[in-house]
């Protein structure tokens, strides 16, 4: 049996990877990974491809050997992992609860490194695996400290797999995108929604998945990064010194932009 997985796809980037996968990879089923059981079942009226819901907490350790033993149960041929899995927390950071600090390094890091060692084992060559990241990768962001940290992370380990995992014939890539609307800032902005208030660029999360597809399959990049203006970013984030880049990052924090509004309901 041929299969996709796709964690955090109860909302966001990660439900837009299930409606658009079918573009680039044929597969007999999509294993759709997500805490809310309900939203995975309505997105399966959603798609032509058949999907799996499979409900799990992946800050909860008994998470891996539940899905450890489902792969080894239907010993499936993994063609597509992506790790969609993630939040962050906005504010100074001896204000975000130390308990939501350690939530991201279990779900941002050790979910995403648990699920790609797991899964590994299921692929083989021509596989992918897609993980997404942020645009926050590349550089230190005060009110951002502990999420930005924790992308910094997977962009290095992707990086680093992806090189190892050549000769076998599968492909990692970070995606890195800037600001996306979806419900990622429900969450981000309760602790306190008026440090971060300079968002230069909203994107439309259809958009930023395709570009993530299609540099996954059609490219040879490592790190996809959608829209011009966020790639001049990262390339001029690259030459300058950090202590100057979290300067003007501090004082763009002055000046509202696009701050409105992006709470979902």
């Amino acid at each position: 049996m041929d299969i996709a997985v796709v964690t955090g796809a109860s909302s966001g980037m990660g439900r837009e990877f299930v409606l658009q996968l079918s573009q680039y990879v044929t597969v007999d089923e999509i294993w759709v990974i997500a805490r809310r059981e309900d939203a995975l079942q309505a997105l399966t009226k959603e798609t032509s491809v058949p999907l799996r819901p499979v409900c799990l907490d992946l800050c909860e350790p008994e998470s891996f050997d539940t899905y450890a033993a489902l792969l080894k149960q239907e010993q499936p041929n993994v063609k597509l992992l992506v790790n969609a899995a993630g939040f962050g927390k906005f504010g100074d950071f001896q204000d975000i609860p130390l308990e939501e600090d350690c939530r991201m390094l279990d779900l941002n890091c050790k979910a995403l490194m648990a699920m790609t060692r797991l899964t590994l084992p299921y692929m083989h060559r021509g596989s992918h695996i897609l993980q997404l990241d942020s645009l926050s990768a590349f550089q230190p962001v005060p009110y951002i400290a502990t999420y930005a940290a924790t992308k910094a992370f997977v962009l290095s380990y992707t990086r680093a797999i992806n090189q190892e995992l050549k000769p076998l014939g599968i492909r990692v890539m970070a995606m890195n995108p800037g600001w996306v609307k979806t419900e990622f800032f429900n969450h981000a902005l309760t602790t306190n929604d008026s440090k971060v208030q300079y968002y230069n660029h909203l994107y439309e999360a259809k958009d930023v998945v395709a570009t993530g597809l299609k540099d996954l399959y059609k490219t040879r990049k490592d790190v996809s990064v959608h829209g011009l203006p966020i790639r001049n970013q990262v390339r001029l984030v690259k030459l300058m010194p950090h202590s100057i880049v979290m300067r003007v990052w501090m004082q763009q924090q002055k000046k509202p932009k696009n701050n409105k509004h992006l709470k979902t309901s």
